[in-house]
């Protein structure tokens, strides 16, 4: 399989798809992901004011799909979501994902602020979750977002918001492990009805830690992604139960990621010529 340069540019990626591929369910689809898109709302000393060039840069170098920001305080997101809303308007047929969990600290009005404003934000390019979203009907209808919402309460309230979004999370620092589990675990249970991520994000453990004391979550995973890469490019997308949807990284814009995962669109191809 080909791959791009990490620097060439997937802001307009589902708009070059082929017509073929349209009419496809979007959780039918391969969309590349990033594990970790706002954790820097974590840190409560960074300054916040770098997050609009960070995201303008995930968003045009990478793909248009956030996956499961971490919200620290819903008001510490807002410029995040603002820039994303104007690379909305600049990109109309692009469909962006944002899959919120991890909600630390909020309270009931503070969740209730946060949907506010993305409600506001987005208004008519919100998808619904009582629809099939595929790029043909998103493109006519307008609609380039779709909330999942990691929080009972808040998703029984508002109609707009999708479900949490399975993520097929591994909990290993090594590669090798997250491989195995997303082969064994995952794949032997079968994929989800709609939505569902692979993570391909290693987690450093104590013992992890005190045996590599310089080794960085950074250098670890950048150690890692020519094994995890190997994987993915194994992969195909589609309905069937051993197939993949949104697969998911950390340090994913140092690389050609986002690149091989759009690529495995093109089996889809092959499988519609077939029929």
């Amino acid at each position: 399989m080909e791959r791009r340069d990490a620097s060439s540019t997937n802001a307009d990626w589902m708009s070059q798809l082929p017509e073929e591929l349209w009419g496809t369910p979007l959780w039918d689809l391969a969309i590349p992901g990033s594990h970790d898109s706002m954790s820097y709302c974590l840190d409560t000393h960074s300054p916040v004011l770098g997050s609009e060039s960070f995201m303008l840069q995930f968003l045009d170098r990478l793909a248009p799909c956030i996956v499961r920001p971490c919200v620290y305080r819903w008001a510490t997101t807002q410029e995040a979501l603002s820039t994303m809303a104007v690379w909305l308007e600049q990109h109309q047929k692009e469909v962006v994902i944002l899959s919120c969990s991890h909600f630390y600290l909020l309270t009931d009005s503070e969740h209730q602020a946060l949907v506010c404003y993305i409600t506001q934000l987005f208004k008519d390019k919100l998808c619904p979750p009582q629809e099939t979203p595929y790029l043909s009907q998103c493109w006519d209808l307008g609609q380039q977002v779709i909330i999942s919402y990691d929080d009972e309460t808040i998703l029984h309230q508002h109609k707009q918001l999708w479900p949490k979004i399975p993520y097929w999370y591994a909990d290993s620092a090594d590669p090798k492990e997250v491989i195995s589990y997303l082969e064994e675990r995952q794949k032997a249970q079968g994929r989800a009805a709609h939505f569902f991520t692979s993570g391909l994000n290693l987690t450093e453990d104590t013992a992890v830690v005190v045996c590599n004391p310089c080794l960085t979550m950074r250098k670890l995973t950048m150690k890692s992604f020519s094994l995890l890469l190997d994987w993915v490019e194994k992969q195909t997308p589609g309905p069937n139960q051993t197939a993949v949807n949104i697969i998911c990284g950390d340090f994913v814009g140092l690389n050609h990621f986002a690149s091989v995962v759009i690529g495995l669109n093109k089996k889809l191809l092959k499988t519609e010529s077939h029929r």
